[in-house]
């Protein structure tokens, strides 16, 4: 199972993200993400083993089949649900409200492979719960991110370069306020691929502190 941390957008932001996006539909080249599907990915595991049973639930989420041995327990989606639950606990963040604006690139705007709205209230409290996922994913043998953490809503992928100088010149001009949120909790999320694209489904949430 490919598996991410994240931090949801709220289905009400999906149309302002829409709009976002479509100040660059011109641009050839561009792979645009599902705005009803908007989120900050906090840390990245790649592939966890599920065991025979599937996923585990506490919260009421998704579950689903798969295929595991006892030799994927320490690593294995199990674990991987309880180090999240201990690290939104330790990182101890109330909830919080974030605001999405600003448009950037990765890994820069010369060289574009990724089109993003950024963070900017909540960037702090996002990057906490960041940095105590990644330390317990990492004890758990996940890698942890070869980059800084930016905090961000993915909005599209460049898939080649024909319409470089349209994003670039968007980026540098869109105000791209976005909206503000409330992030009441943290997300393991379950990645699927399919003909229409990636499809994202919750496995377990985790409340932040009250």
């Amino acid at each position: 199972m490919r598996a991410f941390f994240a931090v949801d957008l709220p289905r009400d932001l999906a149309a302002r993200i829409a709009e976002v996006q479509g100040t660059l539909r011109s641009a050839d080249g561009l792979r645009f993400t599902d705005p009803e599907q908007a989120h900050v990915t906090l840390e990245f595991l790649g592939d966890v083993p599920v065991g025979s049973d599937g996923e585990g639930n506490g919260n009421g989420e998704v579950n689903g089949g798969g295929t595991g041995d006892e030799e994927d327990d320490d690593h294995g989606i199990e674990a991987v649900i309880e180090a999240g639950r201990e690290a939104v606990r330790k990182a101890n963040v109330e909830p919080f409200t974030a605001s999405i604006r600003g448009l950037g690139a990765f890994p820069s705007t010369e060289y574009i492979r990724v089109v993003w709205a950024g963070v900017g209230d909540g960037a702090a409290e996002l990057t906490r719960l960041q940095a105590a996922i990644e330390s317990r994913t990492t004890d758990l043998g996940y890698e942890p991110d070869d980059h800084e953490f930016t905090p961000h809503v993915t909005l599209a992928r460049m898939d080649d370069a024909r319409g470089k100088e349209l994003v670039q010149e968007t980026i540098r001009n869109a105000e791209a306020n976005i909206g503000t949120f409330t992030v009441e909790a943290v997300r393991l999320k379950r990645s699927r691929l399919t003909e229409s694209g990636p499809v994202y489904e919750t496995v377990e949430s985790f409340p932040l502190s009250p």
